[in-house]
Formats: structure tokens, sequence, C-alpha cells
């Protein structure tokens, strides 16, 4: 027993130990750095990004604490890694850098339009920064927008209110970050995404997810081991009032697997489009081993899994047989 003890004193000591700093630029890193003069540093991400040359070479960018209100469009060919400064690496709690931006659907040509960060390339990563949109009710406004395959965020925030994560195109995988929302705020068309680890926050009565898939193709949202909790200043009726997803198209695929809610959904779990039965004639809306739900009442047209089932819903299923070769295991769940 008092080996135990002695272990239960000693967890945080070794929890700090583990956890990884990253506080300066790896080598051949762009630097950017708010209100710079050094030569051969960037105010702006969007400077860096401009900086980058335009063939097929490895870059990265990274990038020192502070908020920068500016909204980044990257579509260089080669592959891209973005760091932001933090003295944790393993999770999103001790992230430190902050893009923002106030851009919404009325004033916007489309969806993708509104993101504060755009990535329409493929082979790119990102760890421990914050997006944001910072308009909140009222329209879509997008924080990320997500086009491209082979796409990694590790330990990331992203914030907002309407359509928060636009996870449209491309395999694409979300470890051990932070999403925010109140209406739809996990949505797209032909995204093949695979969230794993997340704190997903729900700030009023709304839709976690919103698939848009539009056919039988091999797009699905996957999520495993994800913990759905109340956002800061959340709206009154939140708890009791907020589904897993509802179908944008009626072949949406959503997958929740080992889910730990915090905050009670709807007994339901999954909606119709704005009430239309036949926004489910295709869909297929699953979970399993959902925990922390004391009266769970599915619609005839959800699935409950078994074990068996639910093994073939995987980072594979979602993204492909070769994730191993692009995805971070150092962040995998």
């Amino acid at each position: 027993m008092m080996y135990v003890a002695v272990l239960a004193l000693l967890l945080p000591f070794f929890q700090a130990v583990l956890a990884a700093s990253r506080t300066s630029p790896p080598s051949g890193a762009i630097v950017v750095r708010a209100g710079t003069t050094a030569s051969g540093e960037f105010k702006t991400i969007s400077s860096a990004v401009a900086s980058l040359p335009s063939d097929s070479s490895s870059r990265s960018i990274f990038i020192y604490p502070g908020t920068y209100t500016e909204q980044v469009y990257i579509d260089r060919t080669g592959p891209l890694t973005i760091y932001g400064y933090t003295t944790d690496t393993t999770t999103y709690t001790a992230n430190q850098v902050n893009i923002q931006f106030n851009a919404n659907r009325a004033a916007s040509s489309s969806n993708d339009a509104t993101g504060t960060l755009r990535i329409h390339k493929d082979n790119f990563s990102m760890y421990n920064v914050n997006v944001k949109n910072t308009f909140g009710a009222g329209s879509q406004a997008g924080a990320l927008s997500e086009y491209g395959n082979k796409a990694g965020f590790y330990a990331c925030g992203f914030y907002g209110y309407q359509d928060t994560l636009y996870a449209t195109q491309g395999t694409q995988v979300y470890l051990k970050g932070y999403i925010e929302g109140k209406t739809d705020f996990i949505y797209g068309v032909q995204g093949q995404a695979y969230f794993g680890g997340n704190t997903i926050a729900v700030k009023g009565a709304g839709y976690v997810t919103a698939s848009g898939r539009n056919n039988d193709d091999a797009g699905s949202y996957v999520f495993n081991a994800n913990t759905i909790v109340l956002a800061p200043n959340a709206e009154s009726g939140t708890s009791g009032g907020y589904y897993f997803g509802r179908p944008w198209s009626d072949w949406a695929k959503v997958i929740f697997k080992n889910t730990a809610v915090q905050v009670a959904p709807k007994s339901a779990l999954w909606s119709l489009w704005d009430g239309n039965a036949t926004s489910v004639d295709h869909v297929f809306f699953a979970d399993f081993a959902t925990t922390g739900v004391s009266n769970i009442a599915r619609p005839s047209w959800a699935t409950q899994l078994s074990s068996s089932q639910a093994a073939q819903y995987s980072i594979s299923s979602a993204v492909g047989s070769d994730w191993t070769s692009w995805v971070d295991q150092s962040y995998f769940v």
C-alpha cells in the first residue's frame, strides 16, 4: 500500500518529465513572431506561407506565442508542417498560438471562404495551434476548411459556433485536440476523417456533426475515444438538448465509438434533417460503448453496434490502410 501511495505522489513528476516542450524552432523552420523586427522572421503566418517556394520540397513553419488575426490560405505543392510554441506538445491545453478571424457566410462566397485557416493541399500537418472564428451565432462561420489528402492535426484547438470544422475533402485525422461549437460544427461532403482522443465541447442545443456524404463512396467520419463536454459559456438548454448528428445529405455516415459523455445529449442521439423523414433513407448513424448517458432511445434508423461490428470502423476504414505512413502515431488513440 505504501508503494502505491508513493507512486501516486510521484506520478505528476513523471508526467511533467515525459511532457515534451517545443519552445524553439526546429532546424530549417521559417519563424513567425508577432511584432518581430528581426531579419528573416515574419510578423504574420500568411507572409511566412507566401515566402515558401512553390515546389515539392518539404518545409516547416514555427510560430511563437501570440494571437494572429488573419485569414490563412495554404495551397503549396510540397509537404508542410506548422508547429505552435508550447510547453507540452501532448495536449491542446498548453497551446499558446492562436489564429483568429471574423468571417461569415453572408459576407463570403462559400462556406470554405469563411474559414480562418483554409488548407487546399495534400501532405499537411499542424501541431499545437488554436484556430478560431470569432463571428459567433447567426451564420456559417468556419475555423478550419480542410481540402486535401494526408492532413493531420495534433493537439490543435478549433473554436466556432456554426460549422466550425469543415472536414469536406480528402483523408484527415484529428488527434488529442479540442473542437467547439453548436450547430453542425463538424461537417463536410467527401471527407474521410478520423477523430481520436479529442475533447468535443458543445455550446448549445444543436448538432455535433452534419455529414453531407452524397453517395455510397468511401467517405465517413469515425470518432473513437472522444469526450463530450459542456463548452465554457454554453447556452441554457445545452444539457439534454444536443444530438451527435443530423444528415446534411441522406447518405450521411458517422460512427461514434467509446465516447465518454459528460453533458447529456438528447436521448435519441441522432436527428432527422429539419424533421424530414426522407433525410435518413440511406444514412448510417451508429454508436458503440457510449458511456455517461442513462437513457438512450435511438430511432429505428440508427444503429447500436456490437463489439464485432464496431471493430470494422477504425482509422483504417476512415482514411485507408496506409495511415501508418503519414499519421503521427505518438498521438494515435
